[in-house]
């Protein structure tokens, strides 16, 4: 398969062909998804909960995007790679922003970047898009709508805030987005999104109208059930399988059934006779 460009995904749009995307963090993911010829994998920063263990995706930071990063590049030569700025190196100072983003695009390797937020992260991709970084901004249901309300909710509910989330997206693309991820906003403001911008809607939550879908791959795979929003499909429970797996080589090692002899390492009768005289004599 060839490798995929953002311009390969914009005349996929222009096609109507949908785009298929997965945050993956490591590189058997990375290969297994990229010879599945899904076409965009994303480092996201949902790597600390589903792969770091954090209780959010707050304490995430650059070093440990960058070394993801280069994890699923290394096991996806033709998906386009895109990483995730963590929460706090977006916002606030523009030059912190950009160190973040030379150190996922010179350092880690990615090919794009993704960028959460609201209004105020349009100077950011302005400034990057200047600088010649593809930049695909997430807007919707954020980090920053958590924190702000203290709860997880669809945005875009209100005819005010879905004008408003699509005002954004509109700036967004003025500003050289090359697509847009929606995240948990009504089908019908992201139809109208996807009808209204020139660059790919990318949704999560957000309805089949959208140019192409997100999911995260333990999501999918039933690997991670500490919460599993109502937008996921669970194409496979392999969190019970693996636990299943676990077990059975646990009671296999304490019952002394494995290893077999056709796991075991074996010498032939000359060999084995050299080593009973060697032991021997250094009785």
């Amino acid at each position: 398969m060839n490798k995929v460009t953002i311009s390969g995904l914009h005349k996929r749009k222009q096609r109507g062909e949908k785009i298929t995307v997965l945050t993956v963090y490591d590189y058997p993911f990375a290969r297994l998804a990229d010879e599945a010829g899904i076409d965009c994998l994303l480092v996201s920063d949902v790597l600390g909960q589903v792969g770091l263990g954090y209780e959010s995706t707050v304490p995430v930071t650059v070093d440990e995007m960058v070394h993801h990063t280069k994890a699923v590049l290394r096991g996806a030569p033709r998906a386009l790679v895109l990483a995730k700025m963590p929460f706090l190196s977006v916002s606030g100072d523009i030059h912190r922003a950009f160190e973040s983003a030379e150190r996922l695009i010179k350092d880690a390797g990615a090919r794009g970047l993704e960028v959460e937020g609201g209004p105020e992260i349009l100077p950011v991709v302005a400034g990057l898009f200047r600088a010649g970084i593809p930049v695909m901004p997430h807007i919707g249901a954020t980090v920053q709508t958590y924190l702000r309300s203290g709860i997880f909710r669809n945005q875009g509910t209100e005819s005010e805030e879905a004008k408003a989330l699509l005002d954004l997206a509109l700036e967004l693309e003025a500003a050289g987005a090359f697509a847009v991820m929606l995240e948990c906003v009504p089908a019908e403001v992201a139809e109208t999104m996807s009808r209204r911008l020139k660059i790919p809607v990318i949704g999560i939550g957000s309805g089949p109208a959208c140019d192409g879908q997100i999911l995260v791959a333990q999501d999918l795979l039933g690997l991670f059930d500490r919460f599993v929003p109502k937008f996921v499909k669970v194409y496979r429970h392999l969190g019970r399988e693996v636990l299943t797996a676990f077990q059975e080589f646990r009671d296999d090692v304490e019952s002394g059934t494995f290893p077999a002899s056709e796991h075991s390492t074996s010498m032939e009768a000359r060999q084995l006779a050299g080593l009973k005289r060697l032991l021997g004599s250094e009785k």
